[in-house]
């Protein structure tokens, strides 16, 4: 009497297949990609050094608790904004050239900014201050100079600050005119952000 055979399943094509799906996820999936900050180091100045005065500078610092802090008060991040505009458009005196700051429209308190070109915004910030609060106080000062930045080109240009920028994209960073307006705009209301850890 014989043994009846088992049938064998090939398995030879079984590693084709998985070869294949993985292809397949491969191909198909979408992963997400984080974007980051468009924030780049600056370049190295050749105008003089600044002489610092305090009046010029603006602390906001982050604690632990994620509070903010100016002057040693509790500020909301609400209220930030507005006292960005007022510190950088305060225009008190003059830049390092001499020339006094006749676009500003700020009320020259003399215990502020002397000139757009002088007032630094010091960030500092706990070791464990949460990065979304970080990152809301950067978008918040950015907003800052992009107000007056559009505020300004309105009123040099009658167009705001992100259409030139807009158009500069546009035109693949071809358009001299654009660039020209667009450089003139940020040496008037250059962004001074200047980082630092409290702990």
């Amino acid at each position: 009497m014989s043994r009846k055979q088992l049938p064998e399943i090939n398995a030879g094509s079984m590693a084709d297949i998985a070869f294949l799906l993985l292809i397949f996820f491969l191909v198909t999936t979408t992963l997400q990609v984080d974007a980051g900050i468009a924030r780049k180091i600056p370049k190295k100045q050749e105008t003089p050094p600044i002489d610092i005065n305090e009046r010029n500078i603006l602390e906001v610092t982050i604690n632990k608790n994620n509070q903010l802090f100016i002057d040693g008060n509790v500020v909301k991040i609400s209220e930030l904004k507005q006292i960005a505009i007022d510190f950088i458009d305060n225009g008190a005196g003059v830049d390092i050239n001499k020339n006094i700051c006749d676009w500003c429209e700020g009320k020259k308190d003399k215990t502020s900014s002397d000139h757009p070109s002088k007032a630094i915004i010091s960030i500092k910030t706990d070791r464990l201050t949460n990065y979304e609060t970080y990152i809301l106080t950067i978008d918040v000062l950015n907003s800052a100079y992009t107000h007056l930045r559009n505020k300004l080109s309105v009123k040099l240009f009658n167009r705001n600050y992100k259409s030139l920028l807009e158009d500069l994209k546009s035109s693949n960073n071809n358009n001299l005119e654009v660039q020209e307006k667009i450089t003139l705009i940020r040496e008037k209301y250059p962004l001074l952000l200047s980082d630092a850890e409290i702990n």
